[in-house]
């Protein structure tokens, strides 16, 4: 069970990473409720990390780090 979740996390987080492409300003609600879902698990990263301009990195971090939990749980 805790692997789909992890798993599920990690589409949400990739799905998150391109809807900011294709639908910067939020305008469906598919794209409103992808950011409802992962927007607390990466605001608290987005914090930490040092400001980069543009690119928001708290998405591949967060990937990271749900990618390593994912292969320690296997």
């Amino acid at each position: 069970m805790f692997y789909l979740l992890v798993a599920a996390l990690l589409s949400l987080i990739l799905a998150r990473a391109v809807i900011t492409w294709v639908d910067p300003y939020a305008r469906y609600e598919a794209s409103r409720w992808v950011h409802r879902i992962t927007e607390p698990m990466l605001a608290p990263i987005r914090r930490l990390l040092p400001p980069t301009g543009a690119v928001d990195f708290s998405p591949v971090v967060l990937f990271l780090v749900l990618s390593i939990v994912l292969q320690a749980v296997r």
